[in-house]
């Protein structure tokens, strides 16, 4: 299973994000593509542990984390459609610097080769192994580069 600690993966999502385009459009959700890469970047920077955001597990998630951890980590399979986000990470705003949040994503996925968060405590699953969070944010990359139609390598002759 892909981890966003191995360097192939990582240089896979950074060119999967090189490869969108301001006038991408979703395939299915409600963010367009400025609101999902800046959604990305401040998801990476959580786990990363650059944020300011208290590491808290809901109730909810402590009822369910288990089984549903267990069901996401088994296998390949990506995320599904429509998955629900935490408020933290809800964009509002519309349009923005495109370019620039793409950069700040790529720099997020990049710092993973480093990846040091002994505190890090899932808002959902809880606490969760080196191994976990490393397939779980490739998990979450690949989601929405998908949601936006990059999930192959798209080549681009302009």
């Amino acid at each position: 299973m892909k981890t966003v600690f191995e360097k192939a993966t990582r240089d896979e999502l950074i060119n999967r994000i090189q490869s969108l385009r301001e006038s991408d459009s979703a395939q299915w959700g409600k963010m367009n593509v400025y609101q999902m890469v800046k959604h990305c970047s401040r998801w990476d920077e959580w786990i990363l542990g650059k944020s300011n955001l208290v590491y808290k597990q809901e109730f909810l998630g402590f009822l369910f984390e288990k089984m549903v951890l267990r069901n996401l980590m088994k296998d390949d399979r990506p995320l599904g459609k429509n998955s629900p986000s935490g408020s933290a990470f809800i964009i509002k705003e519309k349009e923005g610097n495109f370019e620039l949040e793409k950069k700040i994503w790529i720099q997020r996925i990049a710092e993973y080769e480093h990846f040091s968060n002994p505190d890090f405590i899932h808002d959902f699953f809880g606490k969760m192994t080196t191994e976990e969070i490393g397939k779980f944010a490739y998990k979450h990359a690949d989601h929405h580069l998908r949601q936006f139609n990059a999930h192959v390598l798209r080549s681009y002759a302009s």
